[in-house]
């Protein structure tokens, strides 16, 4: 099932079956409408309504990420390859609807310093501690796409290295459009990831070259926390 969140034209929000509804990022149809919500349960209920805006499949309460996970991108960087997973977090505030400007931040330290990033990501739906990574896809609600904006000079030492600060501010990680859930996606390290930027493609990159997999992130971020 691919589920979207969206505003119709009287201001109400819904969650809906994208059925191709969504092409290129822009909903063209009138898709079904699901009664309940994707934690709980979702059920088609048979009528449809006009998308006026899209938005975040989901509003997560917390928002954990991972650095440097894909070797190109460490070589492209001129970094070394982590032994773990580095973790950071984004704001919940950093939330952003698909299509929706991205505000550069004015406390930026020096012009133009934002950057892409487009990224598989991944919903947890129940409470997960100390998960086996053989158990971990289990927690799964949902994959998604999700773009880590990054204001770079805060980021790195020229800001001192704070990953938190450059990558958390207001707007900066766009979500969706479509939730899709795991019984569309029989392995989450065959996923093709491509970034555009005004049609062009910057970023071309699959699942199958994460250093560490989703299991084994799930399981390592599981550990000894809720």
């Amino acid at each position: 099932m691919r589920i979207l969140r969206f505003e119709d034209e009287s201001g109400q929000v819904h969650y809906g079956l994208d059925e191709g509804v969504v092409q290129d990022g822009v909903a063209t149809g009138h898709p079904v409408l699901l009664k309940g919500d994707p934690y709980q349960g979702l059920e088609p209920t048979g009528e449809k309504a006009k998308v006026l805006r899209l938005l975040a499949p989901v509003v997560p309460t917390n928002i954990l990420c991972i650095g440097r996970n894909y070797v190109e991108h460490i070589k492209e960087l001129g970094n070394v390859v982590p032994e773990y997973p580095i973790l950071f977090i984004k704001n919940n505030g950093s939330i952003n609807h698909p299509g929706a400007p991205i505000r550069l931040p004015k406390c930026q330290l020096k012009g133009p310093e934002v950057d892409y990033e487009g990224e598989l990501a991944v919903v947890i739906g129940k409470a997960a501690f100390n998960v086996t990574e053989e158990k971990a896809l289990d927690y799964v609600l949902g994959f998604t796409v999700g773009n880590d904006v990054s204001a770079r000079h805060w980021q790195r030492h020229g800001g001192g290295g704070q990953w938190c600060r450059g990558k958390g501010f207001d707007t900066f990680c766009p979500l969706g459009p479509s939730l899709v859930t795991p019984d569309e996606i029989s392995d989450p390290q065959r996923l093709h990831i491509q970034s555009r930027l005004n049609g062009e493609v910057m970023q071309d990159s699959h699942t199958g070259r994460m250093i560490h997999t989703v299991a084994a992130l799930i399981s390592f971020l599981s550990q000894d926390t809720t």
